[in-house]
Order: structure tokens, then C-alpha cells, then sequence
């Protein structure tokens, strides 16, 4: 059995991983990824581009409707092969060659097959013709094996799509019964309407259920408008198939029937199979880390990403992934450690200063936290309401521009701990806003902060304005 020594092991070359390896590289290491599947990892080629391929389509052909003059120039429905090819086009058709190119570039070795813990510091890899190899780190390693689609019990036996095959598509169902509340659920929703399906989304609560509720009130009713049946407070018991149909028994005793149902009910870790017991952690766990990303018990294992759920989200995997490299490069070098909050070492934005858009149509954009949890954290708080349909910019923008952003304003400190938007195109409000709550930006100081007109950005005077200069000084 070969054996082969490096600095540092990366377990899982998706984009958190890519980072992880890539800073410490930068930092003067030697590092090896190990990658079972595709290099470039879910994002690219079954989460965060795919599906955003997915949905542009609908919503670019909305936005056209609802302004006078380009309206008239709109002559027919969504081309679902069109955006299929569109999608395929985003994926690479699912070829890694360009990522693989990318690593050797970066001078980051690459390891096909399976890795598995076999010890501290040490990863046993099986490839897919069987053979095995043994790596050695001599600093760390580190797991950036993300996250799996979680299948619920109940729908288990009729083989559901999870979020992989909703976002691989090759063929648009009649009728798509989507269960689960979050973001995937809705943005699938909105996805596949666009592209022609009959949509059902079951969900056991409301709709976006961490976020503010205007935001999946306010989409819930516009998947109703487009004709998608939104259930609310309701349960899967039961679930069937039948030749090409499957039936899903809801605790109230409704059915609903499809040829297609999504299983988009929760992620799990893809701890599983990854040898944790030989270092003593429990197989199939999220990994516990430190804001230095290392696994808490350990001095050389590291979790980025997904896997030791602190922030489902790309953008933040990648975030974490500049800190564990950056740090693990500087404790090899025994360089000093910069593990203060916001410091160079640390992930600190991961517990309160996390932005997130939902592409749903309207979009939702969100950072920090939202009233209640500002609350339950014992902020002393005052949130200002406003309608974005109000602010000028809108009108430029659309016709029937409606929308709505509140801003959390933690009152002792003068400063804005939250924001979330709803409306067209509110993503690119949202790192604004992300800016300031990351700097504490006081709110007198947000004053001087003139926003263009006539934008949509407008609505941070009007924020200003509802807080009254008593509150900004």
C-alpha cells in the first residue's frame, strides 16, 4: 500500500474544500485534495448554479411583463429545453476538467476515490477500481465533506428526488409535489412552475420558517398567484407509488398525486462513511468546531462548510475555509494567531452577521437577525418597517414594483444588527446592509451614507427617517 506525505489533507474538493487548500498553499504548505465525486463539488454542479440557471428564465420574463414597453415585446411562456440547455451550460455537463485544471494551477494535488479516517493525521483512500492508498499530513486535516439531502422515513420507499435530481433535471413532470418549507422547497417551487409543472408544496409549518414571516408570506401568496397549491401546517403519513404516480397521504386524510415528488425536508452530514470513530468522534455527526474551524478535542483536525452546520451556505463555507486555511498555515509556521473576534483566524460572522438570498420570485435578502431573535438574544431593539413599492426608484424599476424592508436596530448600541428585503431584484441590497452590521456602523454615521436617486436603495433614508435622528445620535 502506497503512502504518500503532505502538509495538509483535504477531504472533499468542493469549493470550501478548494479554499481550505488553496489559502494554505498561499501560506507556504504542501496540500493534497481527496474528492469521490465531482471537483467543484455540489454548488456547481447540483446546488447554488444549476439552480439559479433554473430560475432566471421566469424571473427575467416577470421583470419584462411589468414594465410598459417591453411588455408588448413578450410573445410567449418559458422554453424549458432552452433553460435546460442553459442549466447544462452552468454545470459544464457535469465535467470537472476546467476545476481539475484550476488545482494543478494552484499547485494542489489531487486524489480520486474515497477518504476515510484511519487515525490521527493519517486518511486511507479507496479508489473506484478498488486500490488503496494511505496519506499522511504532517500539520492537519481538514473535512469538507458538506452536507446530504435528508430523505424523511415516510417518503422513503418511493424513492424521492432530492435537490440533485430536482436541479439535473432532464425532464419536466406534468405534476411536482415538493415537501418541506425551506429554501430549496421554494425556490423549486417557483422553478418548476416557470418550466411548465403542476406544482403542490406541502409544508409542516410556514414557508422560510428562520426568516422574518413577511418573507414566506409574502411567497406563499406569489407561488399562489402563479397557480402552485401551498399547503401549510400539514404532514406527509403515507406515501405510495403506483406505475408512474406516486400518492402522498397527508395526516388530514387529503392526497395528492404526482409523477414526481422532492424531498427537500433538511440536510445531514456526510460524516458517515468517514473513518470519525478512529479518532474517537461519532460517525454521521455534524463536527463540532472552535471559530478557528478546528474540531473542538483535537489540534489537527479541521471542519469547513456544510459539515459542522454553523452556516448552510456557500458564501460562508468559503468564508470559514480563508480562516482554517489561513490558520492552519500560520500554526505550522508557529506565526501568531489572530483568534479575537472578527480577527483574521476566526469565522466570527458565522453567529450573527450570516446574509442569505432566497431566488424565489419575490426574492428575499436577509443578514443578521431577525426581531425575534434579536430579542431572545436580549437586544433591546426597534424595528422600522418599510414599503418598498414606496420608495421612487421602484417606480423606475417596475410597474407594480411591491416589496417590503425592515431594519433591526439594536437601540442601546445605535446600531443595525439585522436587515431583510422582499421584493424584485432585492439581492443587490443586501451587502449594504451586511456592511454595516458587520462594521457597527452607527446610525448617525449611516446619515452621511447618501443613497443614489432614484434607486431602490433609497429605502436606507427612509429607514433613517422612521428612526429620527434622536435614535441616530
Amino acid at each position: 500500500m502506497s503512502e504518500r506525505e503532505y502538509d495538509l489533507i483535504v477531504i472533499g474538493a468542493g469549493p470550501v474544500g478548494e479554499n481550505v487548500a488553496d489559502r494554505a498553499v498561499q501560506g507556504g504548505l504542501s496540500a493534497v485534495i481527496v474528492e469521490s465525486e465531482l471537483v467543484g463539488g455540489e454548488c456547481s454542479y447540483w446546488a447554488c448554479m444549476p439552480s439559479k440557471a433554473l430560475l432566471r428564465a421566469g424571473s427575467a420574463l416577470r421583470a419584462a411583463r411589468d414594465v410598459e414597453g417591453a411588455r408588448e415585446a413578450v410573445t410567449g411562456e418559458v422554453d424549458a429545453p432552452a433553460v435546460l440547455r442553459r442549466r447544462d451550460g452552468f454545470t459544464h455537463d457535469w465535467d470537472d476538467s476546467s476545476q481539475v485544471a484550476w488545482l494543478q494551477q494552484a499547485g494542489i494535488d489531487l486524489v480520486r476515490g474515497h477518504a476515510r479516517l484511519a487515525g490521527e493525521r493519517r486518511v486511507e483512500v479507496t479508489a473506484d477500481d478498488g486500490s488503496t492508498s494511505v496519506l499522511l499530513a504532517r500539520r492537519a486535516v481538514a473535512v469538507c465533506t458538506g452536507t446530504g439531502a435528508f430523505v424523511p422515513e415516510e417518503l422513503a420507499d418511493i424513492e424521492p428526488w432530492t435537490s440533485r435530481d430536482a436541479t439535473g433535471v432532464q425532464e419536466i413532470p406534468a405534476r411536482l409535489a415538493i415537501v418541506g418549507g425551506g429554501v430549496v422547497a421554494c425556490e423549486m417551487a417557483t422553478a418548476f412552475a416557470d418550466l411548465g409543472s403542476r406544482v403542490t408544496l406541502i409544508a409542516r409549518g410556514a414557508l422560510l420558517a428562520g426568516m422574518e414571516p413577511f418573507a414566506g408570506e409574502r411567497v406563499a401568496t406569489a407561488l399562489r398567484e402563479r397557480g402552485v397549491e401551498v399547503i401549510l401546517g400539514a404532514a406527509v403519513s403515507r406515501a405510495s407509488r403506483s406505475g408512474t404516480v406516486s400518492t402522498l397521504e397527508l395526516a388530514d386524510g387529503r392526497t395528492i398525486e404526482a409523477e414526481q415528488v422532492l424531498a427537500a425536508t433538511g440536510r445531514t452530514p456526510r460524516t458517515e462513511d468517514l473513518g470519525l470513530e478512529s479518532v474517537g468522534l461519532e460517525p454521521g455527526s455534524w463536527l463540532d468546531v472552535d471559530d478557528t474551524l478546528l474540531v473542538r478535542g483535537t489540534d489537527w483536525l479541521y471542519a469547513a462548510g456544510d459539515v459542522n452546520h454553523r452556516a448552510l451556505l456557500t458564501h460562508q463555507g468559503k468564508y470559514q475555509a480563508r480562516a482554517a486555511g489561513d490558520v492552519i498555515a500560520a500554526r505550522a509556521a508557529g506565526a501568531p494567531v489572530d483568534d479575537a473576534p472578527w480577527g483574521a483566524h476566526v469565522a466570527t460572522a458565522d453567529h450573527a452577521a450570516v446574509p442569505q438570498v432566497t431566488f424565489t420570485d419575490p426574492e428575499v435578502a436577509s443578514v443578521g437577525l431577525t426581531a425575534e431573535a434579536a430579542r431572545a438574544a436580549g437586544h433591546r431593539i426597534r424595528v422600522v418597517d418599510y414599503d418598498l413599492g414606496s420608495v421612487a426608484g421602484a417606480a423606475t424599476h417596475a410597474d407594480h414594483y411591491t416589496g417590503l424592508a425592515r431594519a433591526v436596530v439594536d437601540e442601546d448600541r445605535g446600531v443595525l444588527v439585522g436587515a431583510t428585503f422582499v421584493g424584485p431584484d432585492v439581492a443587490e441590497l443586501l451587502h449594504g446592509a451586511t456592511i454595516a452590521v458587520v462594521g457597527e456602523v452607527p446610525i448617525a454615521r449611516l446619515w452621511h451614507a447618501v443613497p443614489s436617486y432614484p434607486t431602490v436603495s433609497e429605502v436606507w433614508l427612509r429607514w433613517l427617517e422612521a428612526l429620527g435622528r434622536a435614535t441616530a445620535s
